[in-house]
């Protein structure tokens, strides 16, 4: 979690605008960009009537940087947790504004682009994103791997998990309310911030615009901070682990429905009696049980993690959630898992008495040992799993309710409250 290395600071009714730019050693273009945010807030405020801040988020620059932003009179706001989302963290957590602009220190991107963005949030939109493919991008500003394929491949992704509806994930101005920023919670320490604001905006429901960027060539004369293959893989496994459903709930439904479709069809073969060659043998009833305790244990990691983004804010229960929480408690849990070890025995019951009837010799087919083994497998995995819920949900058996309001804290009084002071105080 990228901790903020500054204190939050109350919103100075005097400023509309903070433009933070994260920088780690950027001293030779810094002055172009501080300019270039200088006058997106004189525009600001010729056209908006909205004053406003620049902030340097500083990462630990060792080339000047923070000599160069304070000359210019900017405020520079030291992060010491090191990365592009916590830099951008640390200083939207300093800064005044209402409006929040973010957007890199290094000539890439057009700080007056920020005009329109502000006009959408005071418009009502929370969030709203820069396209540079709605805008322009200058011949040579992005690699053609990141332009053709990483950028639509990772948008789409996203899109397609989250319902976002943007056409570029991953632009780096952008603009939000203070209110929204808050309410995000953002933790995200590396390029994977990018993705992390948008799906966390998706999913609370918050207004998301878009209006056209325009990408420059950068001005760095080093490489850029970003890796595409590394920061591409982070991307890809951020929104993975945002996305419950994509990662355990599809894979434990197909799992569920090919499973229980291999164990009916050899159920319906030994009890119809047929003594000719079937499709389905042995081996396929073993891998059956198999996969049908895998997408039972995957159903609830998918469960689990649902459940952890509702406690966490940035899920919203829906209607199947309400209609359950009134029967998915801890008791539920363990009674249908009891239920599932009993009917197993039961079954493995019969398996040992036809066994010792047959005088101990080899048995024909396994489906009934495999379906009593995966029966007592899903009840101790529906057990337990139902006490990993109850713990994810705050050591609440009903843990698909709603939380319980907090215990409001009673103030001490009189010479309690003393003693209560001096024992702080030691």
């Amino acid at each position: 979690m990228a901790e903020p290395a500054v204190p939050d600071m109350t919103h100075d009714a005097g400023v509309g605008v903070s433009i933070i730019m994260p920088c780690l050693n950027e001293a030779p273009w810094l002055a172009t960009c501080i300019q270039n945010a200088q006058e997106a807030l004189d525009l600001l405020r010729s056209r908006l009537a909205l004053s406003g801040e620049i902030i340097i988020a500083d990462n630990g620059s060792t080339d000047g940087s923070q000599q160069v932003a304070e000359s210019l009179g900017v405020r520079v706001v030291p992060v010491t947790a090191r990365g592009y989302g916590a830099a951008l963290i640390g200083g939207a957590m300093a800064a005044r504004g209402r409006y929040l602009v973010m957007g890199d220190a290094d000539g890439s991107y057009d700080f007056t682009d920020c005009i329109d963005m502000v006009s959408r949030l005071r418009a009502g939109a929370d969030l709203c994103m820069g396209s540079r493919f709605h805008g322009s991008i200058e011949p040579g500003a992005m690699p053609w791997k990141n332009r053709y394929i990483g950028n639509p491949i990772l948008t789409g992704i996203l899109n397609l998990f989250f319902k976002a509806g943007v056409s570029d994930a991953h632009c780096g101005i952008r603009a939000l309310t203070r209110e929204c920023f808050h309410d995000l919670r953002l933790t995200g320490r590396g390029m994977e911030f990018a993705s992390e604001m948008i799906i966390k905006a998706a999913l609370k429901g918050h207004r998301i615009d878009e209006v056209p960027a325009t990408l420059r060539c950068d001005l760095r004369d080093r490489p850029p901070h970003l890796r595409p293959w590394r920061d591409g893989w982070r991307h890809l496994r951020y929104l993975l682990m945002l996305s419950p459903s994509s990662v355990f709930g599809i894979p434990a439904a197909v799992t569920a429905v090919a499973s229980l479709g291999i164990l009916f069809y050899a159920t319906y073969v030994l009890l119809a009696g047929y003594s000719g060659a079937s499709v389905v043998g042995n081996y396929w009833v073993i891998l059956a049980g198999a996969m049908l305790g895998t997408s039972h244990v995957t159903g609830l990691l998918a469960g689990a993690t649902q459940l952890y983004g509702m406690r966490e804010g940035y899920r919203r229960p829906g209607p199947i959630t309400g209609w359950l929480s009134r029967w998915v408690t801890l008791e539920t849990m363990l009674f249908t898992g009891l239920g599932s070890i009993l009917a197993g025995l039961a079954i493995l019951g019969g398996v040992v008495a036809y066994w010792s009837s047959s005088s101990y010799g080899p048995m024909a087919n396994v489906l009934p040992a495999v379906a009593g083994t995966s029966l007592i497998v899903i009840g101790v995995q529906n057990a337990l799993g139902g006490f990993l819920l109850a713990i994810l949900s705050g050591n609440e058996a009903e843990f698909l309710q709603a939380p319980a309001a907090p215990i409001p804290q009673v103030q001490p009084q009189g010479q309690d409250a003393q003693e209560q002071k001096l024992a702080r105080a030691s």
